[in-house]
């Protein structure tokens, strides 16, 4: 395979756990948990998500990519050795050691090349690009991309006042969710642009602070913290300007996608980011009302959703936010 082949994604499926927890649901849970009250319907108020799905006991972030993994496979009609690169990108993962990847493989029955990539919200389109160049490359033929996001784990769901409420908020926009998509070489169109901005002075502004060397073993940093205000501000200074590079490079504005995927939170961040762009409002594909912010699986569940409506030489535009910061664009065009 030489450099000046084209990569696309040929098929895309999600998954998604049964279990449905309104937003009414999770205010009662946590203020009922905490002791303290807070005006009926706020959360919903506040975010715009009316449920989120949530994974039970026992499923976990592989359970959600293997069943994303197994139905685009079926939709594709590929089988467990028609591919040879398996990419587990995403926030969540099952154990320290080893990577989730090979429990996603097991269960598949393939013998892939295969790891973890994680960039927090943004693990999934970072996981694309990888394989992408892995397939450039010459390393790999077909990748299989795969993510499966458990962040209600992190929910704090007993504050014990006001300010771990407060700085656990983020945590009650969270939604569980699997995506998976198939990426190979095509004969037109393809992933033609893919950009990336990062700020990474920024890390410390929100985030999963413990399991790692830091604080291996303190329950008290494994819930979700951050300041959602810092971190909004961040993504307003940056994502302009990485729209604008894609625009200059493409030649195409925002209203020339066909659809036009976007890392969702709150709607009111929606909102904002419609306000401060002027991207169509009708490109948009809305999930943050029913699933919740279900980081880096967001935008596979979007492509998931438009995949099939979309025609041969219809682009669609990602744009991904992660902490840490990052911001990344891509440009698909449908084979």
């Amino acid at each position: 395979m030489t450099s000046h082949q084209l990569i696309g994604i040929t098929r895309a499926a999600a998954y998604l756990p049964a279990q449905v927890l309104s937003s009414a649901q999770v205010q009662d849970r946590v203020t009922g948990g905490a002791g303290f009250e807070l005006p009926a319907g706020l959360l919903e108020q506040l975010t715009g998500i009316r449920s989120r799905r949530m994974a039970r006991d026992d499923e976990y972030a592989s359970t959600l990519a293997i069943g994303a993994a197994r139905q685009v496979l079926a939709a594709a009609g590929l089988g467990p050795d028609d591919f040879d690169l398996l990419v587990f990108a995403s926030a969540s993962r099952d154990v320290a050691e080893p990577a989730t990847a090979h429990i996603v493989q097991a269960e598949l029955g393939s013998q892939a090349h295969t790891f973890d990539v994680t960039n927090a919200c943004n693990s999934f389109i970072n996981g694309i690009d990888l394989a992408r160049a892995l397939l450039l490359a010459g390393r790999a033929r077909r990748a299989l991309v795969v993510t499966g996001e458990t962040p209600t784990r992190a929910i704090r769901w007993q504050p014990t006042g006001v300010e771990q409420l407060r700085r656990g908020i983020a945590g009650y926009t969270f939604g569980d969710a699997g995506a998976a998509l198939i990426l190979e070489p095509v004969t037109g169109g393809g992933i033609i642009d893919i950009d990336t901005e990062t700020r990474s002075e920024h890390w410390d502004v929100g985030g999963i602070f413990g399991g790692g060397s830091r604080h291996p073993r303190d329950l008290e940093y494994t819930y979700f913290e951050g300041d959602g205000h810092a971190l909004k501000g961040v993504f307003e200074k940056i994502g302009v300007s990485i729209l604008d590079r894609v625009a200059d490079r493409t030649g195409a504005v925002l209203g020339d996608y066909a659809k036009v995927l976007v890392h969702q939170v709150t709607m009111p961040y929606l909102e904002r980011f419609v306000e401060l762009t002027g991207v169509p409002s009708d490109r948009l594909e809305i999930t943050v009302t029913e699933l919740g912010n279900v980081a880096s699986a967001t935008l596979g569940v979007q492509l998931a959703r438009v995949y099939d409506s979309l025609a041969t030489g219809d682009r669609v535009l990602f744009v991904g936010l992660g902490g840490g910061v990052s911001v990344m664009t891509m440009v698909w065009e449908k084979s």
